[in-house]
């Protein structure tokens, strides 16, 4: 390497550290992970010929947005300019349904081996291929979708598979990366999403009137490739194997992760003392809880708005982005503040995590209620869905990463456990609402879907509360059943020590 080139690393080291850049990508990561599950939704009504199916509402449709998407009722949107009616497919409600719910049937298969899977290899390598090869997947969707009906379905379950490791695999990384003291605020990362949902719809959309459905596929599959390039150009599994890091920056994160997180990757999971862990069962079920209120919310406001209140809320961008936005301003604002209570002392991990959970689910759960009373006004609605979102963004500082508080090592299985679980709150969700209002779509019905929504939200709260932990668990560490040397380690070079 020439002084230049060399002169030019030092100078980006100094603008910006290897964590920094680590939290950058995980970033735009995650807001691109949103952008590769949801295009199709969003595209899906400029796919099909208007005379054969109706527009897919949030309720028919919810099924696709259960693996942490948005709203499917924003497929409804209108999509003005482009136009070619051969260009689209004769797919009738049935078959447009099941081409949009079939992303997860992959999804969920791969929750809890992509998390052991990045805790043995890396979890750069599980989040970063599971990027890479869902953004080709997505190149070749418009081709797919051309060729024969089979082949997409075929391409969206993969894609499916594909994005279902990338959740958990980023507690791997954050485990080797992040001093404990910081992680609040790295797992907020995994907010962005939320933004990009800010993001990606009126952007799609603009696309679509422009250029054709088949624009959104090139556009979010060519940047998942760049963002590909980048995270493995930037980013390694450790930083002892990072070539660029400065001593000071390692010594700082060795230093601080100290012996909670082991060098040598665990070679079995200890299964028996983590199902037998009261502080494991906290985040798994509250998270299941509080992402079947979260898909409840999202999903199918659209439907109450329309059909009780008559008020078509995915026309107006700023009532379809600002929860959204809020939701992440929130996500970055409570982690940033649990980190300083925490490194301050002031409070504890597990008082920090029990608080910010509270908050983030017992806020939703109280606006619910609220709901019931007042939801037959569409202003009202519309600040306590937004409140409830923005509240719920606190879940970053809470139980979110709690699995690396408790059990660094195994952060990455614990999160795909809990994630598998909620992963079915989509499903469900649109099962309840469904079966409550088939017969009566009245204000009456809705309200008892809100009392459900209430007891859910202060349900997971209250077990989050009587049983988390923030303190790190006795079998993080387990004894090896296999010889160290029969297990592929990446140990990097030795910290040489500097006068």
């Amino acid at each position: 390497m020439s002084n230049t080139e060399k002169g030019g690393l030092h100078r980006v080291r100094n603008f910006l550290s290897c964590r920094q850049v680590l939290s950058l990508l995980t970033m735009l990561g995650f807001m691109l992970n949103y952008a590769l599950r949801v295009n199709l939704t969003i595209a899906i009504v400029a796919m099909v010929r208007p005379n054969v199916t109706a527009p897919v509402n949030a309720t028919s449709a919810g099924n696709a947005t259960l693996a942490g998407n948005s709203t499917a009722g924003n497929s409804t949107l209108s999509l003005d300019g482009v136009d070619d009616y051969e260009d689209r497919f004769a797919w009738d409600s049935y078959q447009t349904n099941f081409v949009l719910g079939c992303f997860f049937w992959g999804y969920i298969l791969t929750e809890l081996p992509g998390g052991r899977l990045a805790e043995l290899i890396g979890g750069r390598r599980v989040f970063g291929h599971s990027m890479l090869w869902a953004s080709l997947l997505t190149l070749i969707t418009p081709l797919a979708a051309h060729i024969n009906y089979v082949v997409l379905i075929v391409v969206r379950v993969v894609l499916g598979f594909m994005l279902g490791a990338s959740w958990p695999a980023i507690h791997p990384v954050a485990a080797v990366w992040i001093p404990p003291m910081e992680r609040s605020k790295f797992m907020s990362n995994m907010m962005a999403s939320s933004l990009g949902a800010a993001i990606t719809m009126p952007i799609c959309g603009f696309l679509i009137s422009i250029a054709g459905w088949a624009s959104v596929f090139y556009l979010t599959g060519a940047v998942g490739l760049l963002w590909s390039l980048a995270w493995f150009a930037f980013v390694y599994e450790t930083p002892a194997t990072h070539p660029r890091i400065s001593s000071e920056e390692r010594r700082e994160i060795e230093e601080a992760i100290g012996t909670s997180t082991s060098k040598k990757r665990a070679s079995h999971v200890p299964w028996a003392d983590m199902l037998c862990s009261p502080a494991v069962w906290a985040i798994i079920i509250c998270h299941g809880l509080a992402v079947f209120g979260f898909f409840t919310v999202v999903n199918q406001l659209p439907t109450f708005m329309a059909k009780i209140l008559h008020f078509d809320i995915k026309q107006n961008g700023l009532f379809s982005s600002l929860p959204y936005l809020g939701k992440y301003v929130m996500a970055v604002a409570s982690s940033y503040l649990a980190d300083y209570l925490r490194k301050k002392g002031t409070l504890s991990t597990t008082a920090t995590r029990k608080l910010f959970t509270t908050f983030a689910l017992v806020i939703p759960g109280l606006l619910m209620i609220a709901q019931v009373f007042l939801g037959y006004d569409a202003t009202w609605s519309v600040t306590i869905f937004s409140l409830a979102l923005f509240a719920h963004g606190a879940v970053t500082a809470g139980y979110l990463g709690n699995g690396l508080d408790i059990a660094p090592n195994f952060g990455g299985t614990i999160f795909g456990m809990a994630n598998t679980l909620s992963s079915l709150g989509g499903y469900v969700s649109t099962w309840m609402v469904g079966a409550l209002t088939y017969n009566d779509e009245s204000f009456h019905s809705w309200q008892i879907v809100f009392w459900i929504l209430a007891g859910t939200y202060i349900s997971a709260a209250l077990v989050f509360v009587v049983l988390g932990s923030g303190e790190l668990q006795p079998w993080n560490n387990p004894p090896e059943r296999v010889r160290i040397n029969d297990v592929n380690q990446e140990e990097g070079v030795p910290l040489k020590n500097e006068k």
